[in-house]
């Protein structure tokens, strides 16, 4: 008898074991009997369509400042942050051997200029030899052959002065040449502006023989800076000069900066196959926060509508359960300025057409006939949680 009522209790037991897994998967909703949709509403506001890039600061006017001779540096005059005026020394190679060169350049060019006064002299006998003789040929004194051999040597004599002249300007070009060299071992600043890079010490050779080394960066005014930044070649066709930007940068944030586009450059340049165009972005530092190659988030606005109707972007990514064939129908119809919106129609939902404006990051504007504001859209559903609807039944997950 025991055994038997040990096991009824267990077919009981087993009876409502099964009976509440049952009971529980009836109550689960099936996936056909899930929201499809949630419910919004068109809206009045403005919209603002944006392109967004990164790019890095720099000044507007940036010279590098080398030397044009070599050398070794004797005296650094600024360091980093110095601030300079235009014509002020800023560096000094040493000049101990530009100073020998053009002493023996000025020594070359006097004795180049003796010669050639030397040569002037023997001009001048030349020519009285000639006259000498000429007048005698005319007496019947000296006989034709004189004559021409002193014309001879009159000529030669020409022609020595010339070639000691030009001796005497190469000499002189020598020596202004040394002098101007001597001249480049004093560097001076050629703009006004901040020292932002120094590449030299004292007592460091720089050789200039085959390209001007760089000894110094100036920038001209830290207070107007410009951000280099690349585009997309799908976008840039949406930037132009004078649009309005905003730009954050890591070291401030919380603060957003502003600027304006000042120039779309037409070389571009090919990254991993994507074409980009480099876009000049100017922004004002007055309060010298900004600092030369710092990284800008940008956000270039490209279009404003203002008090237009709206609507979610995903409204107009919505797709209902509709037959394949049905939806192509549809969309045979809508250009490419157009889109469709859907409204809650019952059980069901319906098409309206409708003309898009400007696309926002999260809104588009929308125009077309039955279009106003207030009216019930439907948009994509949102699952939170995993919410789910039910007919009937608990669920016990």
């Amino acid at each position: 008898m025991k055994i038997r009522r040990s096991i009824v209790v267990i077919s009981i037991i087993g009876a409502l074991v099964l009976g509440g897994i049952a009971w529980v998967t009836l109550s689960r909703p099936d996936d056909s009997e899930q929201a499809t949709y949630s419910l919004s509403e068109i809206k009045r506001g403005n919209i603002v369509s944006t392109v967004s890039a990164t790019g890095t600061l720099s000044p507007v006017i940036t010279v590098l400042v080398g030397s044009q001779v070599s050398g070794t540096i004797q005296h650094l005059y600024v360091d980093f942050n110095s601030r300079v005026k235009k014509g002020d020394l800023i560096a000094q190679i040493d000049p101990a051997l530009f100073k020998a060169r053009l002493a023996e350049a000025q020594a070359n060019f006097k004795s180049a200029e003796a010669a050639r006064d030397k040569a002037w002299i023997a001009v001048l006998d030349a020519k009285r030899q000639l006259e000498r003789l000429q007048k005698q040929q005319k007496q019947k004194l000296v006989s034709e052959s004189d004559v021409d051999s002193a014309r001879f040597a009159y000529d030669e004599a020409v022609v020595e002065h010339k070639i000691k002249t030009a001796a005497a300007d190469q000499a002189k070009a020598a020596r202004d040449r040394e002098k101007v060299n001597l001249e480049y071992t004093s560097i001076y600043a050629p703009i006004d502006g901040v020292v932002i890079s120094r590449s030299v010490d004292v007592g460091q050779t720089v050789a200039a023989s085959l390209q001007a080394p760089t000894l110094f960066t100036i920038a001209q005014d830290l207070t107007r800076m410009q951000i280099e930044t690349e585009v997309d070649e799908a976008f840039i066709g949406m930037i132009a000069p004078d649009q309005p930007v905003r730009f954050t940068v890591f070291a401030y944030q919380k603060r957003q900066f502003t600027g304006q586009v000042a120039q779309v450059r037409l070389n571009p340049t090919i990254e991993a196959g994507v074409v980009k165009y480099n876009c000049i972005i100017y922004v004002d530092n007055s309060d010298l926060a900004l600092k030369p190659g710092m990284t800008a988030t940008v956000t270039i606005e490209v279009a404003r509508s203002e008090n237009v109707l709206k609507v979610p972007n995903a409204a107009l990514r919505f797709v209902p359960d509709w037959p394949a064939q049905r939806l192509k129908k549809l969309s045979a119809g809508i250009q490419a300025n157009e889109g469709v919106i859907w409204l809650p129609d019952g059980e069901e939902v319906k098409p309206l057409k409708v003309a898009l404006g400007t696309t926002g990051e999260k809104e588009t504007q929308i125009s077309g006939e039955g279009v106003r504001e207030g009216l019930p859209i439907v948009v994509p559903a949102s699952r939170k949680g995993g919410e789910r609807k039910r007919r009937f039944g608990l669920s016990l997950f």
